[in-house]
């Protein structure tokens, strides 16, 4: 009796576990981007419509953070896809913010934070990605994105006080220490938990150096 089994010989299983379809994944990368595109223009629609408290969320990193690693957390399957969908993600981001404020009357050039997208962009999608993933990789990924999140919010608290409201800074700094807090509830072992204060303290600090450096950077351009 002949065995009429189509199953694929177990080399190609084995392959099978390390990629995604291409259409599927494109699809998926296509709609964040989109997505992406349109909250960048609604960024610029908030900086004139927002209450002075919540002013800065159309003009910080954090406000293109947070969205972006919700994106890529709910869409993106492998590592590969989360990087390349938030670098899109923060560039279709710049992109839609420079498109709507040019349309209102406010032109912005969206090359240096288009380059500044790209690079970061990566980081935070493999970040958001990780948090699906083992402990240790779920630990470094919320301590990336608390780290941001608790960086920026000291920044703004310490450095541009004068001219913003402490309302905003402090949220992302509450919210990173409960991205923070309800990790270590998950992870529930003292390694994985070491690890994410440490990375959260190390992006936090990166993150405050960066950002004293960007003026000398637009200087420079």
């Amino acid at each position: 009796m002949t065995s009429t089994s189509t199953a694929p010989p177990p080399s190609r299983l084995a392959d099978d576990r390390f990629f995604v379809p291409i259409r599927p994944a494109a699809l998926r990368v296509a709609a964040v981007t989109a997505v992406a595109f349109v909250l960048g223009g609604a960024t610029s629609f908030g900086q004139a419509f927002l209450p002075a408290e919540l002013a800065s969320l159309a003009n910080s990193a954090s406000g293109w953070t947070m969205p972006t690693a919700v994106l890529v957390f709910l869409s993106a399957r492998r590592r590969p896809e989360a990087a390349l969908t938030g670098a899109l993600a923060f560039v279709a981001l710049t992109v839609g913010y420079a498109v709507v404020s040019g349309w209102r009357g406010f032109p912005f050039d969206p090359v240096v934070w288009g380059v500044i997208g790209i690079v970061t962009g990566p980081v935070v999608g493999v970040a958001a990605h990780a948090l699906r993933r083992r402990p240790m990789e779920a630990a470094v990924g919320a301590g990336v994105l608390a780290g941001i999140l608790i960086g920026e919010g000291a920044y703004g608290l310490v450095v541009v006080a004068e001219t913003t409201s402490p309302v905003y800074w402090w949220a992302v700094i509450v919210l990173g220490a409960v991205l923070v807090v309800a990790m270590a509830v998950r992870l529930r072992s003292a390694v994985p938990v070491a690890l994410m204060g440490f990375t959260t303290a190390v992006v936090a600090g990166g993150f405050i150096l960066a950002f004293l450096a960007l003026p000398l950077v637009f200087a420079a351009l």
